[in-house]
């Protein structure tokens, strides 16, 4: 490790004005300490925030607040999200092992830095850790890296299992900083790399989450996540899905589905969305939509795969939910 100041304020104020003076908020610390001890990251100034009021959860018609300091593990156990957010619950519990469930935060988890080797090995050339030094994974080991959302300067995957479900249900992310509050709806938080790979979410300087906001509607309870990977635990993800239906009456009204594993960002799917609404559920219905699951994916050298398992991944993920009849 190497030098720098380490502050725990007990007010909100204290610990924005540390942010504001160049401070990096840390939680549950299971992103960036590993960050700081590999010297990817190395902040002047560690701002612990586990003395704010950060940690409600709470249920209502309108929807769910998420205090940004709420466990994954406690969120994932919380019995109204089981029942009212399935997709939210299997998310958390498919995102880490039980250890790190325990000590990572909500908020810490949406801003959880790429797994790309190329970004933690600091001898390799990444826009992300170092802007204009190139990007390694372009050429390289790529099995991993994205096929939707990429530039030719950057195509890591985005981490988080949990994000894709937000994404899914249109979250809103609530920050705050000394200059006030804002709301940002969760798909316009998280940032495409474009030719800035090193902005990955919409945050001004200081600013920090302090809660997540989830609309309440009929597709909730009638949703999931399936997360297909090399290996049954502790792995990120090769494809995953969140899907919620709102059906009634034997028809879709509503549908939303976001896919990880696969994009830069969590990735929304509109025009696998558009064809399952008015349809009947069934076989045919969700084979022709998932169809359009990987529209617009370019592939690399070594990640090919990762289009046609989209596809199933998708289809998949809508049979599960939707059923057959």
């Amino acid at each position: 490790m190497y030098p720098f100041v380490f502050s725990k304020p007990t007010t909100e104020s204290a610990a924005l004005a540390a942010g504001a003076d160049g401070g990096r908020y840390i939680a549950g610390g299971t992103t960036l300490v590993d960050l700081m001890r590999e010297t990817v990251e190395r902040p002047s100034r560690v701002v612990d925030i586990n003395g704010l009021p950060y940690r409600d959860i709470a249920l209502s018609s309108e929807g769910l607040r998420v205090g940004a300091l709420v466990r994954m593990s406690e969120l994932a156990a919380h019995p109204g999200v089981r029942s009212q957010y399935p997709v939210i619950a299997q998310a958390l519990e498919l995102g880490a092992s039980a250890q790190l469930r325990n000590m990572a935060s909500i908020g810490g988890n949406l801003m959880q830095r790429p797994r790309c080797t190329y970004f933690r090995d600091v001898h390799s050339a990444c826009n992300r850790r170092s802007p204009g030094t190139g990007c390694d994974a372009v050429d390289g080991d790529n099995r991993m890296q994205a096929v939707l959302g990429g530039s030719a300067h950057c195509v890591a995957t985005h981490p988080s299992d949990l994000a894709v479900a937000l994404v899914a249900l249109d979250a809103v992310v609530r920050l705050r900083s000394t200059e006030g509050t804002r709301a940002v709806p969760i798909a316009e938080f998280f940032l495409r790399p474009g030719d800035t790979p090193h902005r990955e979410q919409d945050l001004r300087p200081g600013e920090l989450i302090t809660s997540v906001h989830v609309p309440a509607g009929p597709h909730t309870r009638q949703s999931g996540y399936l997360k297909v990977r090399d290996r049954q635990s502790y792995e990120f993800a090769l494809a995953s899905a969140a899907v919620a239906l709102d059906i009634r009456g034997g028809v879709i009204l509503g549908a939303r589905v976001a896919v990880g594993g696969v994009a830069t960002v969590p990735w929304r799917l509109p025009r696998v969305e558009r064809a399952l609404v008015g349809r009947r559920p069934g076989r045919a219905t969700w084979t022709e939509a998932a169809v359009g699951a990987a529209d617009g994916a370019r592939a690399l050298s070594g990640n090919a795969f990762k289009i046609p398992l989209l596809e199933r991944t998708v289809r998949r993920q809508l049979t599960t939910i939707g059923g057959l009849s």
